[in-house]
């Protein structure tokens, strides 16, 4: 019996040692300090209080920026939409016949053969198209085509253009040149 009551003494002593160690041998010592708050956010702190504010400003400025991006998006693929249904299609393809048959109507009447143009009795023409007028003077030389730009009522600019007939579609009369 002596010998069961030493093992388990033995036992006893092992697992208050195996504990002491735990306890102090493997923590360490603990130190006091005061408590001392500080601020995480520069805001509060002023650590580092601009670069704070910039990274703030680079933030709403790249949002809005998103924002203002994404509805320039939608409200262009609003205009795509319109532009893209069967009447717009039909309108512009209506619009560049007319015009078409205008240019070439015109210039069937810039190279007018009807009648004989000369420097005392030109052929002329006259035009006005959405606002803008086309003139022209057909001479027996040369033609002489003037476009003239018109918004609310004032001439924003004018563009004059001479073409010689005698070395570009045959002469009428003489021409400078003596050939015919």
């Amino acid at each position: 019996m002596t010998s069961v009551r030493i093992n388990k003494r033995v036992g006893q002593v092992l697992v208050i040692g195996v504990l002491y160690y735990l306890v102090f041998g493997t923590t360490q010592g603990v130190w006091s300090s005061e408590l001392v708050h500080g601020f995480g956010n520069p805001s509060f702190s002023g650590v580092n209080q601009s670069a704070h504010y910039l990274t703030i400003d680079e933030q709403e400025r790249s949002r809005a920026e998103k924002i203002a991006g994404d509805l320039q998006d939608e409200l262009d693929e609003i205009a795509r939409e319109e532009d893209n249904t069967v009447l717009a299609r039909f309108v512009r393809n209506l619009e560049s016949r007319i015009y078409s048959t205008l240019a070439k109507d015109l210039s069937e009447s810039l190279f007018n053969y009807d009648g004989i143009p000369s420097a005392e009795n030109p052929i002329v023409g006259e035009i006005n198209l959405e606002g803008n007028i086309l003139r022209w003077v057909n001479n027996g030389v040369t033609i002489t085509l003037t476009v003239e730009e018109w918004f609310d009522g004032e001439l924003i600019s004018t563009t004059e253009i001479v073409i010689p007939v005698g070395n570009f579609g045959g002469c009428w009369t003489e021409c400078d040149s003596g050939d015919g």
